[in-house]
């Protein structure tokens, strides 16, 4: 292995590795995609985590080149935001509600021991000046938040991250929401970095780098999905992204209308690298499925449930239950009163050539429905059922006349005659 990561820094094996370099390396990938290590991974918040992850990386490293196609070194946990509102009831109503429920978030953290431990435990180092310099330990800082959003379950470090704001108080929610994580320490810094910058700096440090990478993985956006996810899971979007929370990458939210999240960084002194960088942090700011993952927490909704409307299409000519059955059986005797639009159609065609009449075309009456409203066409209906009787009406005064004579024959005898 030590042969490929030489290689891997030569520009994926150029010349100066040398031939024998390059099969030495073939040979140990080959032994390694027979060995358990190939498949390895890690579990968030694990005792040991940062020493699994050496190994991953160590395994992995040759993989070198876009970030976007790292895989996540972390086992899937397949969980669902159903689940965690099974477990308990959101905090607070939908982002329709009067109440700040970021406020009742808070709160509701204090009155569970768990929650109000870890959270003590990073407001502490998180706000203590350190010198007239340092505003705080921000080493410290980071890792009590860290080991708050492993520990804690999601119904309460959800609650406090992803609440939802009420249109009427969007100022005070947002700002108490943007204050979860102790900005001025975990977030802010004196002077704003290159977003790369900042990136290759992660990239140094195992967790950051391995968070950075289960975050584009499982927030990856996906324009032809309803949720706006590729993975299609609110869940682990919203894990990935907290995860991040606490490493050199600690994104939070920005002072805008709407949900926008970003690194403290920006792309100023990006050079050739300008188009780069705003792809990267337009991961951040423009990320549909991460705002979609957001907005469906704090309405208590998940996949499947909260999800865009798709466009209505009015292009697309449709087939009725009637006009199939006709098409199936077109010698079929149809006694039943067709009530389908397209019929004024028809008949709007013949008006159009002032042959409009009462006479039936195929067993249909022509109506012009700008006229006839639902209590006239119900009578014409009952007209139609009824002119059968009407001509046979017409037919009675001969035949009774008939019977008239016929009786008179039958009356007379021969002798009478």
């Amino acid at each position: 292995m030590r042969q490929c990561v030489a290689g891997g820094k030569e520009s994926n094996f150029s010349m100066v590795a040398g031939q024998e370099a390059k099969d030495e390396c073939r040979s140990a990938m080959d032994a390694l995609k027979q060995s358990p290590l190939y498949n390895c991974r890690c579990k968030r918040g694990m005792k040991k985590e940062k020493n699994c992850l050496r190994i991953y990386w160590g395994i992995y490293q040759t993989l070198q080149g876009n970030d976007f196609l790292e895989d996540s070194p972390y086992e899937p946990v397949n969980s669902r935001l159903s689940d965690i509102f099974r477990l308990a009831p959101i905090i607070g109503e939908p982002a329709v509600a009067r109440e700040n429920n970021c406020l009742n978030a808070a709160k509701a953290c204090n009155l569970n021991d768990t929650c109000k431990k870890y959270r003590s435990a990073y407001i502490s180092p998180c706000t203590s000046r350190v010198s007239t310099a340092e505003v705080c330990n921000k080493r410290k800082c980071h890792k009590a938040l860290r080991q708050f959003f492993d520990k804690v379950p999601p119904k309460h470090s959800y609650g406090m991250l992803f609440c939802s704001c009420p249109l009427s108080d969007q100022t005070a929610c947002s700002e108490r929401r943007r204050q979860t994580i102790v900005p001025v320490c975990s977030y802010e810094e004196k002077q704003k970095p290159n977003c790369l910058e900042l990136q290759a700096s992660c990239k140094t440090n195992y967790i950051c780098r391995s968070r950075l990478a289960d975050f584009f993985v499982n927030c990856q956006p996906e324009p032809r999905s309803l949720s706006g996810c590729l993975k299609e899971n609110y869940a682990d979007c919203l894990l990935a992204y907290s995860g991040l929370i606490g490493t050199s990458m600690t994104p939070n939210y920005l002072r805008s209308p709407k949900i926008s999240v970003s690194p403290y960084c920006d792309c100023s002194n990006s050079g050739n690298n300008k188009d780069e960088c705003d792809k990267f942090t337009e991961f951040f700011t423009e990320n549909t499925c991460l705002r979609n993952a957001i907005q469906a927490f704090g309405n208590g909704t998940d996949v499947g449930v909260w999800q865009p409307m798709s466009p209505v299409q009015t292009t697309t000519s449709t087939t009725t239950p009637y006009q199939r059955t006709r098409e199936r059986n077109p010698n079929t005797i149809d006694n039943t009163i067709n009530t389908d639009p397209g019929i004024y159609q028809f008949c709007g065609s013949l008006q159009a050539q002032k042959l409009k009449s009462n006479s039936t075309v195929e067993g249909v009456f022509c109506v012009d429905p700008q006229i006839v409203g639902p209590s006239t066409s119900n009578a014409m209906k009952n007209s139609a059922v009824s002119r059968r009787p009407a001509d046979l009406a017409s037919l009675l005064p001969p035949l009774l006349l008939w019977l008239w004579y016929s009786s008179l024959l039958t009356l007379s005898s021969p002798g009478d005659l």
